[in-house]
């Protein structure tokens, strides 16, 4: 039998045994699981082993390509190519821009090729084919079989360190490659330094300073090996620059060098035949190379890859079980499969002596929480960050606003966080919605932290004049277009953080600075026209930018990854405001059934990439369409709200590779998701209201961080019955299309009735709809 054919055979096997095994496990959610969602299309997703919030993400790359090529690899990995470059041990999930891949390995038998090669040249290089037929996938471990070097690769991790196991075929010398050259997003001259040492008792220690998204970017790392080297190669590939010093010792000799420093490194590792498989374990560290050895010393001391796989399995199993969900098979591998992605981030970025590195570039240690980073603000104070109060314990919420509040007291310019990895600004994106995960936790009772510094750093941010127009937002009520692009989209999602300001200072009794923000928070005003019944962009001297076209779009222009059609429904903490400014809830209903109904040609965004999942100008592929569907509620139409949703669920998620219709942005298109299975949706952050949809299991325990559980029960649900019929809370007739927080956090039991046809005359009184900082028009 041929090498590759026995090859498949093995991985074919393996991924069946360890299916079988996993299928006798119970039924906690673990199982539902499918990483490999999101891995193709538009998801950006990475299928590889990690934990809840890990720093270590441990995931095959099977392209790298020049940054301008490289959307479509902003995780690494994409399901459709056929060749593995190697595995490196940091990925964003589901972002729209990208930058990691940081420590590439991988492992070799026989001859060593020392750059990646063609895919279309199958031993031009060091990258393998592979087949989806021998990967596994499951939460915290990844199995792929290189067929070019018949070797089984396994992957696991701990919080800190990447655990690599390989089983080499028996007749052929076995080594390791590691290549800090390799960096998604790449661009040459992107790695501005790094280094490669092999220490005296065998451990291999480097770093590397890159300048991609995050400028100056340092991470550090160490790998140990469960065999003993027999030999090893270190050699600096750059093209030699006109002055690069004196010779070191060795420099002729890349099999005798003990350290090399230089911008093209690779390593290779050799360990003759072996018998047994080879464990190779990486830490990294974001301040040194001896405080990468302590974290590895911390988090696994021994061999043991089976343990460490268990102990990451029983970890996610653990953060799983927080629901127990009864629904069709596809919907359940959908909801835990979104369920998982929307703990992939934050990630913690702390060593286990308590050091990070900040947004000075300086080390800094956390006394008494964990300093987490990965904020991808834009996207996940939408319902990430509100779904993480309600399905992990408070210390979580706890650790991630001390985080916040750190960052910004480093932060050179005093800001919070806009978009931040690696404790580094990147200034991605919009808004300061990072203060709106601040205050979120504060209504909600989540208090872990000093208040007072935690409004301090808000307030700072808010008033920093020079970012993103906010010194004429404060002037003027608005950010100028002809001074700022994205001054409309920038209007009002100011003004949306403004209010969450004003709720977190008038829960803290500083009524003064929540009357401030209170006003500011009215901002969206001016940015609305009255005559087409869009927001628009305005000039410094008040007048609307001209000319207007309500379905333009394109990056710098008047809106951020939209255009008015998607835009103008951003006033999530005033809607009764935006429905008297249209005219009632009849002109908010017909505005709103325009924008799904409209005829659209995709081809019109063809120019912003971020922009997918269409349905007339929704696009559920970027997050300020997220809440417009649940907009009708605030007209008094819910049934409409439930119609939609409806049509959203069915045409943008699948539980398959491409079943994702956009990036899933850091767990935001998934805690979507998830709240929309539920029956409802946190459409104001820090509003401590969520409001009703409609439910798309047949029934969902969440056992709560307080201990209680609250269960949703949809009666009669079936694709025949979309409609809601009646709501119960704890068997009392729920006349109002929302619930909150506190009725949440108390348990009980949330009862859906579902019929064939809308009811028309549920929650449509004013009293009835969610929270507007506006009364409604009666």
């Amino acid at each position: 039998m041929r090498l590759r054919q026995l090859v498949m055979m093995v991985g074919a096997l393996g991924a069946m045994f360890a299916t079988a095994a996993l299928a006798a496990g119970p039924d906690d959610g673990y199982r539902d699981v499918d990483p490999f969602i999101g891995t193709g299309g538009g998801g950006h997703t990475y299928p590889g082993a990690t934990v809840p919030f890990g720093m270590i993400q441990l995931s095959p790359d099977t392209q790298i390509l020049p940054f301008k090529k490289s959307y479509g690899w902003a995780a690494g990995y994409r399901y459709d190519d056929t060749t593995i470059l190697g595995f490196s041990h940091t990925h964003f999930s589901g972002t729209g821009h990208s930058d990691l891949g940081d420590v590439l390995i991988m492992p070799i038998a026989g001859e060593v090729r020392l750059d990646p090669g063609e895919i279309d040249k199958p031993q031009s290089g060091y990258r393998s084919r592979f087949d989806h037929k021998s990967e596994i996938a499951q939460p915290g471990y990844y199995a792929v079989t290189l067929e070019d070097y018949g070797i089984r690769a396994e992957l696991t991790a701990t919080r800190r360190v990447g655990v690599h196991r390989y089983t080499f075929p028996s007749v052929k010398p076995a080594h390791v490659l590691i290549d800090l050259r390799s960096s998604i997003y790449n661009w040459p001259g992107k790695v501005l330094w790094s280094r490669l040492r092999v220490r005296a008792d065998g451990t291999v220690t480097g770093f590397r300073e890159t300048r991609g998204w995050a400028p100056g970017r340092q991470l550090y790392f160490a790998m140990r090996f469960s065999a003993p080297m027999t030999g090893h190669s270190l050699q600096d590939l750059e093209e030699p620059p006109p002055y690069h010093g004196f010779a070191p010792p060795a420099a002729d000799a890349p099999e005798e060098r003990a350290q090399i420093e230089g911008r093209g490194l690779v390593g290779v590792f050799d360990f003759g035949v072996l018998k047994t498989p080879l464990i190779v374990k990486v830490a990294i560290s974001p301040v040194s190379e001896d405080n990468a050895v302590a974290n590895l010393n911390a988090d696994m001391r021994g061999w043991d890859f089976n343990a460490v796989r268990n102990k990451a399995r029983q970890a996610w199993t653990k953060a799983l079980s927080v629901f127990d969900v009864d629904a069709a098979p596809d919907m359940k591998k959908s909801f835990y499969t979104a369920l998982y992605h929307t703990m992939l981030a934050p990630t913690l970025d702390m060593d286990s002596d308590g050091r990070y590195r900040g947004p000075d570039n300086e080390v800094h240690r956390a006394n008494g929480f964990d300093f987490y980073s990965t904020f991808s603000l834009w996207d996940t104070y939408r319902a990430e960050h509100p779904l993480l109060t309600l399905i992990q314990p408070a210390r979580r919420t706890d650790d991630i606003v001390n985080s916040l509040i750190a960052f910004q007291q480093e932060s050179p310019y005093g800001m919070l966080p806009v978009w931040s990895f690696a404790g580094l600004e990147t200034w991605c994106m919009i808004g300061y919605h990072a203060v709106a995960v601040i205050a979120d936790a504060y209504v909600k009772g989540i208090r872990g932290y000093s208040a007072d510094a935690a409004l301090k750093a808000m307030v700072a941010t808010a008033t920093y004049a020079p970012y993103g127009g906010l010194g004429d937002y404060m002037k003027l009520g608005y950010v100028a277009i002809d001074h700022t692009p994205e001054a409309a989209s920038k209007t009002l999602e100011y003004a949306f953080d403004d209010y969450t300001i004003a709720r977190m200072a008038r829960a803290m009794k500083r009524d003064d600075i929540a009357a401030r923000f209170d006003k500011r928070a009215e901002n969206w005003h001016n940015v609305f026209d009255s005559k087409t019944g869009f927001v628009r962009a305005r000039l410094s001297d008040g007048s609307f930018h001209e000319p207007f076209d309500p379905a333009a779009v394109g990056y710098g222009s008047d809106y951020t990854e939209g255009n008015a059609w998607q835009y103008s429904w951003y006033e999530p903490q005033d809607i009764g405001g935006l429905i008297t400014a249209l005219g009632g809830d009849q002109a908010l209903i017909a505005k709103l059934d325009a924008v799904f109904d409209s005829k659209v040609d995709p081809k019109e965004f063809a120019n912003v990439e971020d922009i997918s999942g269409l349905i007339g100008y929704y696009a559920h592929g970027n997050e300020p369409s997220h809440h417009i569907a649940y907009l009708y509620d605030y007209a008094g139409a819910p049934w409409k709200t439930q119609a939609r949703l409806k049509q959203i669920m069915d045409s943008q998620y699948a539980p398959m590779p491409d079943g994702l219709v956009g990036n899933d942005d850091c767990g935001q298109m998934s805690a979507w998701f998830i709240f929309t299975a539920l029956g409802f949706y946190p459409v104001a952050p820090a509003s401590n209201e969520y409001v009703i949809g409609r439910p798309f299991v047949s029934r969902a325990v969440l056992h709560l961080p307080n201990g209680k559980r609250f269960t949703v029960v949809a009666d009669g649900l079936s694709d025949a019955h979309p409609y809601i019929s009646s709501v119960t809370l704890n068997g009392q007739l729920l006349a109002k299309s929302f619930i909150t927080q506190q009725e949440i956090m108390a348990g009980g039991e949330l009862r859906f009735v579902m019929q064939a046809e809308p009811n028309t005359q549920w929650a449509t009184q004013p009293e009835d709809r969610p929270f507007s900082m506006s009364p409604y028009p009666r």
